[in-house]
């Protein structure tokens, strides 16, 4: 089974990439970047947590590296602060799934623990998965983040995951965003925004970095 794993440079997303390559499962890498204030930091960061997260497949795996700048920067014009981080990683879902039909992959891959931060409570969460069509995957669901840490440290990717990087879903957000997302307003917002133009561009202009 193939699936398309959304890797933000944390140590969450790559321990949950890790746990599916272990169950046997063929795991592309998608992340997606602010190209004006973190383009240094991808290669240091990115392209080396997935290079040694692909040393775990069987197969020949791949990194698409997303920009995130104008669908951003369209997000930040029209959403309240509060909303932006719920908005960007439903964006997120929408693109991967676009790489998910090209890559004919059968779901998507996050490292969501429950509660672990504001965009994970239940009642966003539900919000989030709402905009993937096909399964999303959840392997760090219920684990507590000194396991996933140990987990980290154990594979190899804590080291890189800890250096200095801000994933596109800090950018621009409230101090103290949204724990209790509403489908209907948080699609009223993204109904201003030109989403499938945005999303086509983004995708155009997407670079993919293979690993043997």
């Amino acid at each position: 089974m193939k699936v398309i794993s959304l890797l933000s440079g944390g140590i969450d997303s790559a321990v949950s990439s890790y746990l599916m390559l272990k169950k046997g499962a063929d795991v592309v890498f998608v992340h997606f970047h602010n190209q004006t204030i973190q383009k240094k930091y991808v290669e240091n960061k990115v392209v080396k947590t997935a290079k040694k997260l692909s040393k775990f497949s069987k197969k020949k795996t791949k990194l698409y590296l997303v920009p995130f700048k104008k669908l951003q920067q369209e997000i930040i014009k029209t959403v309240p602060a509060k909303a932006r981080m719920i908005i960007y990683r439903r964006v997120m879902f929408m693109i991967a799934e676009e790489i998910l039909k090209k890559e004919k992959a059968k779901g998507l891959v996050t490292g969501d623990s429950m509660g672990q931060v504001a965009s994970q409570t239940l009642d966003n969460l539900e919000v989030l998965y709402e905009a993937a069509k096909e399964p999303v995957f959840t392997p760090l669901l219920g684990m507590d983040k000194v396991d996933i840490i140990n987990l980290a440290k154990e594979i190899k990717t804590f080291e890189t995951s800890i250096l200095p990087y801000s994933d596109c879903c800090s950018f621009l957000i409230a101090k103290h965003p949204e724990t209790k997302a509403k489908l209907d307003k948080i699609k009223e917002m993204e109904s201003k925004i030109d989403l499938k133009k945005l999303i086509k561009q983004a995708l155009e202009e997407t670079k993919i970095i293979p690993f043997p």
